[in-house]
């Protein structure tokens, strides 16, 4: 379906777009098939990259490819390599990364939450948080290729497991690479086991949120989160100390004898000094699995994407590495998921056995999907269904209204990025070289009195220069960090669509329950529990939105404050040295 380029040495092979390959291995592991062109040549290629075709050789799909046709097809391609013999790389058109979240809102009058057809068009036990690209990851990315979540198959993770003594050092220090990250694909699904008769609600099909609002009574869960009222309203219990993660010393390491390379990286708490080692899938494990148990009340941003061409560049392996850091951060810096028995079994495991054992529970954990809510306990008052629905519709009206801002944001930092990295700087070395061709021109004169003044037009030029060299590199130490800041939430907000959908879908929920009181399908007392689980619901979500406004405030006001100061500082070296070319001018 796409060009690929083989890296050398790595045992790929490089397919083109629309060229036809014979499967030789389907699942060779980690993404990845083996392939022979017509040539005879042999390789390994990129699983997402081909399409499989029927034995005639036909594309069943090159009429009326749609974004759920190919959905459908990626969702069956593991098997389907199996059965069949022959890939082909058809012409169909990559489906855009740039879907936006925030579409839905628009969709109606009255928006698309009023409009929900039973519990909603997805499963409760499926979070769907997506992270949208934008324009500095089309202006600044590397080829990329989603190669989707990890499958959970135990002899998966047996075989990929690495002895980290066995890993050699790959790189020291580079520069900083200013590529992006692109788009996420949606979460696996994960739902409880708990049993209950679904046939109060017309339509109900599978556990989901119904599960959580009818249930009776809740079980009582091991692991409780509490919420408190502070001053600032409802807020998550912070933890009495805290603690960051440095993901650092990147080493490259290999599998099937040889046959693979990875890239895999060290972990270590600041509370702990304890170091662990993890690949990059291991992280990508961590975030399906936080999504899968969080992802109804908090915003999991993705992972900086999966990378097929280029990925052990050094300037590659530095970004990654540099997005890896802050995406821990960010995790480390949430109350709730530091201090949950998964984060914390990813960052504190002591060998390959725990790490499985800690692998296996996370998957089988009953409590994920809008399950989570049943953990919650606020001390506060119960809310009625109004204040319900109004705290909602302020968080739905400012998180909408805060995409658009950093959008235009990133916009105008792309724009000013190319500027400055382009025309700009070529402006100034025209200036700077017509100044030094006008003083060639003068000293071609032959008059002795201007030695002086050609001598000092000649600097000034070559000043100008200098400027265009500072001007390119500027961005590097200023909107670099500002645009990543803006990159990041606005992963942040590509989660809070769906969140705030699971909140107006048990609104709708409880607003529908008095035609099922007054035929005695649920009773009274049903519908109280409801409306105290969804105030149960309006409380995380208040907490998070709290705890969301206390980092971007700290956020924003940092990474502005190290924008500006590096402007100053950037036009004061230029105001420097044109100071120091203005001095060389004789005064008349």
């Amino acid at each position: 379906m796409y060009d690929f380029a083989a890296e050398p040495g790595n045992n790929e092979l490089t397919v083109n777009e629309g060229e036809i390959i014979t499967i030789t291995n389907p699942d060779v592991g980690g993404g990845w098939l083996e392939g022979r062109n017509s040539k005879g040549e042999r390789g390994l290629v990129p699983t997402d990259y081909v399409e499989i075709l029927p034995n005639d050789g036909k594309d069943p799909f090159s009429c009326g490819n749609s974004v759920a046709d190919q959905a459908f097809l990626d969702s069956l391609s593991a098997s389907t390599a199996q059965a069949n013999s022959s890939a082909a790389i058809s012409n169909n058109q990559q489906v855009s990364s740039g879907n936006d979240p925030w579409s839905a809102w628009s969709a109606s009058k009255s928006g698309n939450w009023d409009s929900t057809d039973g519990w909603g068009a997805k499963p409760e036990g499926t979070t769907a948080q997506r992270n949208t690209s934008n324009n500095w990851d089309t202006a600044f990315g590397h080829p990329q290729a989603y190669q989707g979540p990890a499958t959970g198959d135990d002899d998966e993770w047996d075989e990929d497991w690495s002895d980290p003594r066995a890993a050699a050092p790959y790189f020291k220090d580079s520069e900083s690479a200013e590529a992006g990250a692109a788009q996420r694909g949606n979460s696996r699904a994960g739902s409880s086991s708990m049993k209950l008769p679904l046939n109060k609600f017309p339509g109900f099909a599978k556990p989901g949120m119904e599960q959580y609002l009818l249930a009776k009574p809740l079980a009582k869960p091991k692991e409780k989160i509490p919420i408190i009222v502070g001053d600032y309203g409802p807020m998550w219990v912070y933890p009495t100390s805290t603690f960051d993660c440095v993901v650092a010393d990147p080493r490259k390491g290999s599998k099937m004898y040889g046959l693979k390379s990875y890239i895999e990286y060290q972990l270590t708490p600041t509370n702990t000094n304890r170091s662990v080692n993890h690949r990059y899938k291991h992280f990508d494990w961590l975030y399906e699995r936080l999504l899968v148990k969080f992802g109804s009340a908090i915003p999991i941003p993705s992972l900086p994407d999966k990378q097929v061409t280029g990925r052990f560049e050094e300037e590659f392996i530095k970004m990654r590495m540099e997005r890896l850091q802050a995406w821990m951060t960010r995790m480390c810096r949430h109350p709730v998921i530091s201090e949950s028995e998964l984060f914390q079994q990813f960052l504190n495991f002591r060998d390959e056995k725990e790490w499985k054992s800690g692998k296996r529970k996370a998957e089988k954990d009953e409590l994920v999907g809008v399950m989570i809510f049943s953990t919650m306990e606020p001390e506060a008052p119960d809310l009625d269904l109004l204040e319900i629905e109004q705290k909602c519709d302020a968080v739905s009206k400012f998180t909408r209204a805060m995409d658009d801002g950093v959008k235009e944001l990133l916009t105008v930092g792309q724009e000013h990025w190319k500027r400055c990295t382009g025309p700009l700087p070529k402006e100034y070395q025209k200036i700077g070289k017509a100044l030094q061709s006008l003083a060639t021109v003068f000293s071609s004169s032959g008059y002795q009195g201007e030695t002086d003044l050609n001598a000092a037009i000649t600097e000034a030029g070559k000043t100008y220069e200098e400027i265009a060299g500072l001007v390119a590199e500027q961005p590097k130490k200023d909107l670099h960090f500002l645009m990543e800041c803006n990159h990041e939430y606005k992963g942040f907000l590509g989660c809070f669509p769906d969140i705030i959908g699971a909140h107006k879908g048990a609104i709708e929920k409880v607003k529908e329950s008095d035609k099922l009181v007054a035929t005695s399908k649920i009773t009274p007392q049903d519908k109280q529990n409801m409306v105290k689980r969804v105030g149960t619901m309006s409380y995380a979500l208040q907490a998070e939105m709290n705890h969301f406004h206390s980092n971007r405030i700290y956020d924003y006001n940092s990474v502005i404050r190290l924008y500006l100061e590096q402007q100053v500082q950037f036009y004061e070296t230029i105001a420097e040295k044109l100071r120091q070319a203005l001095g060389r001018f004789p005064v008349m």
